[in-house]
């Protein structure tokens, strides 16, 4: 628990500020659009916010037009301004231009149809195709419909993360650069700030710091692929959600972050997502063109991805602390910090047992 003394700024959430559009505006402004791009006459319904999205908000709603209908999905600066945005997130624009370059690449994401700049009543926003499925991670582990997916999904994984690694980064608009020393130098900055010392944070950063990798050729990173951005689908991997924190770093980070047993929901045997194996990923990824790479090549970086997420859970309870953020699901992701300990603990005897 953090001290009740000490006020720290919260990275990961964005400021408070004016906000644009009520859910009256927001249906008109997309009506407006919605005649010019399905004709006139088009008419919007069932706009409700959803939840999910590190930083932006997502909106599902369904247009009629011309005897069709398109269940369709916004996607929204928060209030519709780019300000109030997590530092850590790409602009909108920037999102809907990587997921047109990752559709090109052969990786399963929604076609965009439509994206606003500085509009009155939805701000900075982009619309896109609705895509069948779930993302909710515990129903993709456990529920039967999905028992088939889970067969092929890890080898489903492999396919699309080599595709987007493959996408060249001279075609890509300017995106943040980051590598896995300066993420750890990061965040243990933010950990140290809160001056509060978990001697678990400190074996792992010291383990990092003395065994950090060599550098492979830098790629496209989603940089936050695993289940709850992933739309599954009876037959598997049906979309690549929510891009907003992509980047140019290492590829083992994309792999490795699916791996974090944070993601694996209660199903620990399997390491990749609660569903798979390693080995079929990396097969899969290795076929379609990635680097050949070995389990324990992932290691550094899924200790890392425990670290992150626990200093991450830090952050959120002093969002909820601070009221920056008095949802009670800030307080609830707090009171994780001690699960990343236990794993971190399980990574760091895992490691020393194949040394």
């Amino acid at each position: 628990m953090l001290s009740q003394g000490k006020s720290l700024a919260c990275p990961f959430f964005p400021a408070i500020v004016a906000k644009m559009g009520s859910n009256e505006q927001i249906a008109s402004a997309l009506e407006a659009w919605a005649n010019t791009k399905f004709g006139a006459g088009s008419t919007v319904s069932g706009l409700k916010r959803l939840s999910g999205g590190a930083s932006q908000e997502t909106w599902a709603f369904e247009v009629s037009g011309n005897g069709q209908e398109n269940a369709l999905i916004l996607r929204r600066a928060p209030g519709g301004v780019e300000a109030a945005r997590s530092s850590q997130a790409i602009g909108l624009a920037m999102e809907a231009t990587l997921l047109t370059h990752a559709s090109k690449a052969g990786v399963p994401v929604p076609p965009v149809l439509g994206v606003f700049e500085d509009d009155p009543q939805l701000g900075q926003a982009f619309v896109m195709d609705r895509i069948s499925g779930e993302t909710l991670g515990r129903k993709i582990l456990r529920d039967d419909e999905y028992s088939g997916a889970r067969k092929v999904l890890a080898g489903q994984c492999g396919d699309a993360l080599a595709r987007i690694h493959s996408i060249p980064a001279d075609t890509l608009p300017d995106l943040p650069v980051s590598d896995g020393l300066n993420q750890l130098a990061k965040y243990e900055s933010i950990y140290r700030a809160y001056d509060l010392p978990r001697p678990v944070f400190e074996l792992a950063i010291s383990w990092l710091k003395a065994h950090a990798p060599a550098a492979l050729p830098v790629v496209l990173v989603h940089g936050d692929f695993r289940l709850g951005n992933l739309m599954v689908s009876e037959q598997g991997l049906a979309s690549v959600l929510d891009w907003e924190l992509a980047h140019i770093g290492d590829p083992r980070e994309d792999i490795a972050w699916l791996c974090v047993n944070s993601w694996r929901f209660g199903h620990s045997d399997k390491r990749v997502g609660g569903f798979g194996d390693l080995p079929d990923l990396l097969e899969a990824y290795a076929a379609a063109g990635g680097p050949e790479m070995a389990p324990r090549d992932i290691d550094w970086w899924e200790m890392l991805g425990s670290l992150k997420w626990g200093i991450m859970c830090m952050t959120m309870y002093e969002a909820f602390r601070s009221g920056a953020d008095p949802s009670v699901e800030r307080a609830a992701i707090g009171r994780r910090v001690s699960e990343t300990e236990i794993d971190l603990v399980n990574l760091l005897e895992g490691v020393r047992d194949h040394a």
